[in-house]
């Protein structure tokens, strides 16, 4: 079968058996070797990618079923979320043999771009499909949770008006992010 994909950013276009798997299509034929494969049976959460910005497990997808859509693996994420993300990963231990981290990554992204304000138990559930075999769990939860936080701040500080003369009654407010320029 011929799969035409956007995969990080580019268009690719890729020749695989029916029954090949998105996993192994991005390791064997691309060399995206950040997709991880643990467990194989959509257990362990090391093969997510985001598929049309969804997690979702690449070993129990078939890479035909994601014709025309967009994949991003661990090599293609970028932008200022996933890199306070990665920074929280360090300073709060959440990385340790790294196995686990592409996917971690990927799932904790997902959280930290919906902008909402988790419990610790939200946060574990959320987190519940990714295995860590070295059971750094405790680092990985505060990371995500750290994250979170520092996302859904920078968010509200992108809103608030920056003049120096506070607001009125009926004044418009400032906004400073470009989409509320349009």
């Amino acid at each position: 079968m011929t799969i035409t994909l956007e995969i990080n950013g580019q268009q690719r276009t890729v020749t695989a058996p029916a029954r090949t798997t998105l996993a192994d299509m991005l390791r064997d034929q691309l060399g995206l070797t950040g997709v991880h494969l643990g467990c194989e049976q959509g257990v362990c959460g090391a093969c997510t990618v985001l598929l049309d910005d969804l997690p979702v497990r690449s070993c129990l997808t078939l890479a035909a079923s994601c014709d025309g859509s967009e994949i991003v693996t661990i090599e293609g994420l970028a932008g200022d979320d996933i890199d306070r993300l990665r920074n929280a990963f360090s300073t709060e231990g959440g990385l340790q043999c790294g196995f686990c981290t592409a996917g971690m990554l990927i799932s904790g992204l997902e959280l930290v771009r919906r902008r909402q304000e988790m419990t610790r138990e939200q946060t574990c559930i959320a987190m519940s499909g990714n295995i860590c075999r070295c059971t750094g769990y405790n680092g990985i939860i505060r990371a995500v949770e750290q994250a979170n936080i520092a996302g859904i701040a920078a968010e509200e500080s992108a809103c608030v008006p920056h003049s120096s003369e506070p607001a009125t009654a009926g004044s418009a407010p400032q906004h400073t992010r470009e989409e509320d320029l349009s």
